[in-house]
């Protein structure tokens, strides 16, 4: 694998992009994040297709990557805005994608670890209001 080049697919990812899944990743590739579990790329893209729906201005920046002979972890920032909160400020997520490549040098595995409590669910109008006032409330 070109790790380099799949880096570059996700720092320059766009709704078009999309439709290059397939130059990346096998065609029964497995992926998985806090909210998702598919295979196969056509599931892979309406995820990242319903991406593109749900927030204004995504884009990945992988800050960091671990590579070995079995794959790569990649550290990453999510940046988004949403229209319904956060007053349109940009919204950032940090977590870490562990992947796998194929003999053919393609993802065969992408497993997604972020924080869904610290990095969504604080940030949402009223939940994180209620889990911040939980947090004091157990730390005390």
């Amino acid at each position: 694998m070109n790790l380099d080049r799949l880096i570059d697919f996700y720092n320059s990812f766009a709704p078009d992009s999309v439709a290059r899944f397939p130059e990346f990743y096998s065609p029964d590739a497995w992926f998985k994040d806090p909210f998702n579990e598919v295979r196969g790329i056509p599931a892979i893209q309406r995820i990242f297709s319903h991406m593109f729906k749900q927030v204004d201005e995504p884009r990945f920046v992988v800050v960091d990557q671990v590579v070995d002979a079995g794959g790569a972890m990649l550290v990453w920032e999510f940046c988004f805005r949403v229209r319904l909160w956060g007053k349109g400020q940009t919204q950032v997520m940090r977590g870490v994608s562990h992947l796998r490549f194929d003999t053919d040098g393609k993802v065969c595995y992408h497993r997604d670890y972020w924080d869904t409590g610290e990095e969504l669910y604080m940030k949402l109008p009223g939940l994180g209001l209620l889990m911040r006032g939980l947090r004091r409330v157990l730390a005390a």
